[in-house]
C-alpha cells in the first residue's frame, strides 16, 4: 500500500527549450484518457519520485527517456538515483518501457519507447492498453501518403479554321510517294532462362554455347525458375565444381539441368511466413534491466529478479534537504582540514 508522503519536496525544473528529442519513432508517448494536471500530482510518491515524475510529466511527446538524458537535466539526482526513480514509478503505474519492431525485411530494427501516464494504472490497464495498441502507432510507420487529385483534362481551343485555297486551274499532276524503308524488325526480347544460359560461357570459356544451344536449353533452364531460383542460384549450380575438360559443353549442361533440379517448393505460404508479415506487437521491457517479455510476464514493469530486489531493498529516498545539509557539513570539513 503506498503511503503519503508530508515532507516538502522541490518543484521539478522547468523543460528547457533546446532538451533533446529522441529519433522518430522514439521517446516519451503519453497514454489517453489521463486526468487534468493539477497541483497534488504524485502526492503519494516519495520525494525523488515525485521530483522526476514532475519533471517527465512536462516533457512533450517524443522527449529522450534514456537515464543519462535525465541526469544531465535534473541537477540533484545522478543516474542511479534516476534508473531507481523510474523503477519506482514503473511499480506505481505511471510508466512502461515497451519494444517495437519497425520496418521490413532486412531493414527491420526496435524502437524504444516509453508510455506515459500521469494518473497511475494497474497492471490489467497497462496489458490491455498494450494490447489493443494500433498497429499503425505500434510499428511507427509514417501515415499513407494522399491519393494523387485527378486532374481533368483541360479542353484546347479549338484551332482557327483556315480559309480554304483558290482551287487551282488544272490539277497539279500526281507523283508517285515515295515508300519509306521500313525499320528493321527488333529481336524478341530473350526469357531470364535464356539470358543465363548465355551468361554461362562468359562466366568460365567451358561452358560457352551457342545461340541455337541456348534456345534448346531454354525449357530446362525455365523450370529451374519456375520452382522459385533465381538466374545467379542457376548460374552458381551449373558452374560449380566443373571438370578440367568439357568435351561438349550442351551435352554437359543439360544433364546438369536434369540431375540437379531443385526441389519443388509448396504454393501456399507457411505459418511462419504469414505470422511475419502481421502487424508487430508491441514487446514490454523491463524498466530496470532492460529484459523483454510480454506484459502478463512483467508486473509492475519490472522481471521477477529485479522486482524481487526492488522489494527488497524499498527503502524511502532521502530528504532534498538533508542531502543539502550533507554537502554543506562535508564542505565545511574539507575547509577545516586545509592548512592555514
Amino acid at each position: 500500500m503506498v503511503t503519503q508522503h508530508h515532507s516538502s519536496a522541490l518543484s521539478a525544473p522547468a523543460v528547457p527549450a533546446a532538451y533533446p528529442m529522441a529519433k522518430p519513432g522514439y521517446g516519451k508517448r503519453s497514454t489517453p484518457g489521463q486526468q487534468a494536471r493539477t497541483r497534488d500530482d504524485f502526492s503519494l510518491l516519495p520525494t525523488r519520485e515525485r521530483y522526476v515524475a514532475g519533471f517527465v510529466d512536462h516533457l512533450p511527446d517524443g522527449a529522450a527517456m534514456s537515464i543519462k538524458q535525465l541526469a544531465k537535466q535534473l541537477p540533484l539526482y545522478g543516474q542511479q538515483a534516476i534508473s531507481t526513480a523510474l523503477n519506482a514509478l514503473s511499480v506505481a503505474g505511471h510508466l512502461r518501457r515497451v519494444r517495437c519492431a519497425v520496418g521490413a525485411g532486412d531493414e527491420t530494427r526496435w524502437a524504444f519507447r516509453t508510455f506515459w501516464s500521469r494518473t497511475a494504472r494497474d497492471n490489467e490497464w497497462w496489458t490491455t492498453y498494450l494490447a489493443t495498441e494500433t498497429a499503425t502507432r505500434s510499428a511507427g510507420s509514417p501515415p499513407p501518403a494522399p491519393a494523387p487529385v485527378a486532374v481533368p483534362q483541360q479542353r484546347t481551343a479549338p484551332e482557327a479554321t483556315p480559309e480554304p485555297a483558290p482551287a487551282p486551274e488544272e490539277p497539279a499532276p500526281a507523283t508517285t510517294p515515295t515508300t519509306p524503308t521500313a525499320p528493321a524488325a527488333r529481336p524478341a526480347a530473350h526469357s531470364p532462362a535464356y539470358l543465363a544460359l548465355a551468361e554461362l560461357g562468359r562466366k568460365d570459356i567451358r561452358l560457352a554455347l551457342s545461340a541455337d544451344d541456348c534456345a534448346a536449353l531454354e525449357p530446362q533452364a525455365a523450370e529451374w525458375l519456375a520452382r522459385g531460383v533465381t538466374t545467379d542460384y542457376l548460374i552458381a549450380a551449373l558452374t560449380a565444381g566443373l571438370p578440367a575438360q568439357v568435351d561438349c559443353p550442351p551435352r554437359f549442361i543439360g544433364r546438369r539441368l536434369t540431375d540437379k533440379i531443385p526441389p519443388q517448393l509448396p504454393t501456399t505460404p507457411s505459418p511462419s511466413a504469414s505470422a511475419d508479415t502481421a502487424a508487430p506487437r508491441l514487446l514490454m521491457e523491463c524498466t530496470d534491466c532492460g529484459r523483454p517479455g510480454q506484459p502478463e510476464a512483467l508486473p509492475d514493469g519490472l522481471c521477477r529478479p529485479c522486482r524481487a530486489a526492488h522489494t527488497a531493498g524499498g527503502r524511502p529516498s532521502p530528504d532534498p534537504t538533508e542531502i543539502a545539509a550533507v554537502k554543506a557539513h562535508m564542505a565545511n570539513l574539507r575547509t577545516l582540514l586545509k592548512p592555514v
